[in-house]
């Protein structure tokens, strides 16, 4: 699915205090597609979504969701602008259930959208169906995760940030992980997905970027990635 850039960032830098973590980053997202950040640990993915999400301190000479201008905006408002983001530390609130948890991340559907409701996230979510008055300290790590994500849809959201989706949970719950991700796809909901874990971003995303050392070191194709060993060697130990 193509029409016109959803997410456009061109030479992202970022910050800690004085120490530089992004190097001239750019990359751009359309709506209803997927693409993979990946690279190993450290190599500056977390930082990059912040970055775009207004949670650090950086600096672009062009960013822009859906046209607007993300530059010096606050990050509740980049969140109104329709950007959701799933944070690796999940963030659900541990003292409240399933179902208010999401009704925490209720927001409008622009009109013609159709809305996403806790109904149709417990289909997608069945696990979640299962135990929508359970609270959130009482799930699994995969369990918030995936209540993460889900709250993160009850804000309709044009496309998510989500970081590292696939770690630390059972592969039961990261095979469902990949079917989420292809139903917001298919939804026209864009994914920019940050992960180590390279194989499970082969399965589910269009295209890959590739980050080392706070710099990009390849943007194409998912197929071309898999077919260049030497650069995954290299950059993802795979």
């Amino acid at each position: 699915m193509r029409g016109d850039v959803l997410l456009d960032i061109r030479n992202l830098r970022a910050f800690y205090g004085r120490a530089q973590v992004l190097f001239g980053l750019s990359l751009h997202l359309y709506p209803g597609e997927v693409v993979a950040l990946v690279g190993r640990n450290g190599a500056g993915k977390t930082t990059t979504l912040k970055a775009i999400m207004g949670l650090v301190s950086a600096t672009a000479t062009h960013a822009t969701f859906k046209g607007h201008s993300l530059s010096k905006l606050p990050t509740y408002r980049i969140a109104r602008l329709g950007l959701g983001y799933v944070p690796e530390d999940r963030r659900i609130f541990t003292d409240l259930t399933v179902e208010e948890n999401l009704e925490t991340g209720r927001r409008t559907a622009e009109a013609g959208r159709s809305p996403w409701t806790p109904e149709r996230l417990f289909r997608l979510f069945p696990n979640l169906g299962e135990m929508r008055g359970r609270r959130g300290n009482q799930m699994s790590g995969g369990e918030q995760q995936m209540l993460s994500i889900a709250r993160t849809l009850m804000g309709n959201p044009d496309a998510i940030l989500l970081d590292e989706p696939s770690e630390g949970i059972a592969p039961v719950i990261v095979q469902m992980m990949a079917e989420a991700i292809r139903a917001m796809k298919a939804e026209g909901v864009a994914v920019l997905l940050s992960e180590q874990n390279w194989a499970f971003a082969a399965g589910i995303s269009d295209r890959a970027c590739v980050i080392e050392r706070g710099e990009m070191r390849f943007q194409g194709s998912m197929a071309e990635l898999m077919a260049d060993k030497a650069l995954r060697e290299g950059t993802l130990g795979g």
